[in-house]
């Protein structure tokens, strides 16, 4: 299977606190640390190391932070197809409280500037069985990288997140849509709370293949005109959340076959729930992503 990746990248500073501060408050934090980060980072990754041959689409600075991420990139056996660009590489400040939840502050930086795909880079949507693309570079860079990819038959996986407005008709065009249960709810225009059967019903209507993440509940597979399916997590201690979606998005497609039916959805998504499942039990987004024998080895156990 190959896959190619457009999105961002970015260099992670993770304060671990005792809880998430609110506004207006100070809290002191008990570590710091820095991973590769950016959900397009995190799934090209996380693509590569579940197997699949994996390119990635990107924008870095021309600083240290981006030389950090493409040597991380390399690697993890990905190519790279970074533009460098005179911004500074896009950053994020994550904390995370003791239950490992967190929160994310981020600043795009030279993801901003990925914008106008060039030959080349069309070349590689083309080239691919599957394209993913997410919200955290500009949305007119995502909307051309769904259409080439629907002209050249290349599988679209659309992962949308961060919430935010996306064009309602363009998921036509979206092979198979992958959102937690607030993306979706906002997605389909439904009040946060509504029904996990329900997102899928309106969302399956626009005629793609639709998974949505329940984090520890684990999953909900389905399409349009049939029976969504229910997949369940795996009980593991969570240390550290911070781009568990984002293995969850790359795993799912490394392991997705060509044919793309109910059955492939499934088995996908049970693949890319063990796969979320080792991440969270391990700090750092980049280095929580688990090789394609330890998700055998869960899957099995």
């Amino acid at each position: 299977m190959s896959v190619v990746v457009i999105g961002s990248a970015n260099l992670d500073l993770v304060y671990e606190v005792e809880r998430i501060p609110a506004p207006g408050e100070t809290v002191l934090s008990r570590g710091l640390a820095s991973f590769p980060g950016g959900k397009g980072n995190n799934q090209a990754i996380a693509a590569a190391r579940a197997g699949a041959e994996t390119r990635f689409i990107a924008a870095l600075g021309d600083d240290a932070a981006a030389d950090a991420l493409a040597e991380q990139a390399r690697d993890a056996g990905i190519t790279l197809l970074a533009r460098r660009v005179e911004a500074p590489t896009g950053t994020a400040v994550i904390f995370v409280d003791r239950k490992g939840e967190n929160s994310i502050v981020v600043n795009s930086g030279a993801n901003a500037h990925l914008v106008d795909l060039t030959e080349a880079e069309l070349a590689e949507i083309a080239a691919a069985d599957v394209m993913v693309v997410q919200l955290e570079t500009p949305l007119p860079t995502v909307t051309a990288a769904i259409r080439a990819a629907r002209a050249a038959d290349t599988t679209v996986v659309l992962n949308a997140a961060p919430s935010g407005a996306f064009p309602e008709e363009l998921l036509s065009e979206v092979d198979i849509l992958i959102v937690n249960e607030h993306e979706a709810a906002e997605l389909a225009g439904e009040p946060a709370g509504t029904g996990e059967r329900s997102l899928m019903s309106v969302l399956t209507s626009h005629g793609c293949d639709v998974v949505i993440t329940l984090g520890s509940e684990g999953a909900f597979v389905g399409g349009h005109g049939t029976e969504p399916v229910k997949i369940p997590s795996f009980p593991v201690e969570v240390k550290d959340t911070t781009g568990a979606g984002d293995v969850f998005v790359g795993a799912f497609a490394a392991s997705l076959d060509r044919t793309a039916d109910q059955r492939s959805l499934v088995a996908a998504t049970e693949f890319a729930t063990a796969a979320s499942a080792l991440a969270v039990q391990r700090k750092g987004a980049g280095p929580s992503i688990p090789t394609l024998d330890e998700v055998r080895k869960l899957q099995a156990s």
